[in-house]
């Protein structure tokens, strides 16, 4: 599956591991507005979770020592600190949307220790639906049966063991969810420069070619390096 050295590559988004120095949980203060889900402008089928509305209110859990710049919240939805968003803007990166400042009600520990002496202003964003999709002719994916819709190419997904996009789909974002995997970000090399020259914390980038998720494994395989530690 190895693909074309031309080629761009690019990395699945995720925050860091647990337990670690940036280990945060987001809880979403009630009541919590949601919108509908996204979908699919040609076959209309659910392609996202359901959208978050204002107020963005939550409530933080510090599970590590320090708050990190990168928070997965429930749904689609994640959170960036001020400094992230403020310089994403600033350098012209594409793929996220929204924006929107969070207001933080509560922070509270989950482990043993001083409560922090600094939490990151946060802004709610969500990750575009890019152009790009899997290619899964040249991709170690299992999926439950082959997606019927050419646009969306919404599939149940049961494993991944690396995966590639077909060449000529991706549409130039930073970050975004491809087709036929929604459910996980992705973002380019530029993106990977990025943090990597700011120092951005809790965010783990993941090469796609040997990204490993497979539920049913008695031990799902690791190679995700964090984009800072």
């Amino acid at each position: 599956m190895a693909s074309e050295a031309s080629s761009p590559r690019f990395f699945v988004l995720q925050e860091g591991p647990l337990w670690s120095r940036y280990d945060a949980d987001v809880e979403k203060a009630e009541p919590a507005n949601r919108g509908s889900g996204s979908r699919c402008l040609q076959c209309g089928g659910v392609i996202g979770m359901k959208r978050w509305l204002p107020p963005y209110r939550v409530e933080l859990v510090l599970q590590g020592e320090e708050f990190g710049d990168f928070i997965e919240a429930l749904g689609d939805d994640l959170l960036v600190s001020e400094r992230f968003a403020n310089a994403f803007r600033e350098e012209g990166l594409t793929g996220l949307e929204g924006f929107h400042p969070v207001e933080v009600l509560r922070v509270s520990r989950k482990r043993r220790g001083p409560k922090p002496s600094h939490v990151p202003p946060y802004l709610a964003v969500t990750a575009c639906f890019g152009r790009g999709a899997v290619d899964l002719a040249r991709s170690r994916v299992r999926v439950a049966a082959p997606p019927t819709c050419e646009e969306c190419r919404y599939t149940d997904v049961e494993a991944v063991h690396g995966y590639t996009l077909e060449s000529g789909t991706w549409g130039g974002e930073d970050i975004f969810r491809p087709r036929g995997f929604s459910g996980r970000v992705l973002v380019s090399e530029r993106f990977e420069r990025f943090v990597a020259r700011h120092g951005f914390t809790n965010l783990l980038l993941t090469p796609t070619e040997e990204y490993v998720w497979d539920p049913l494994a008695p031990q799902p395989l690791s190679t995700s390096q964090e984009g800072s530690k």
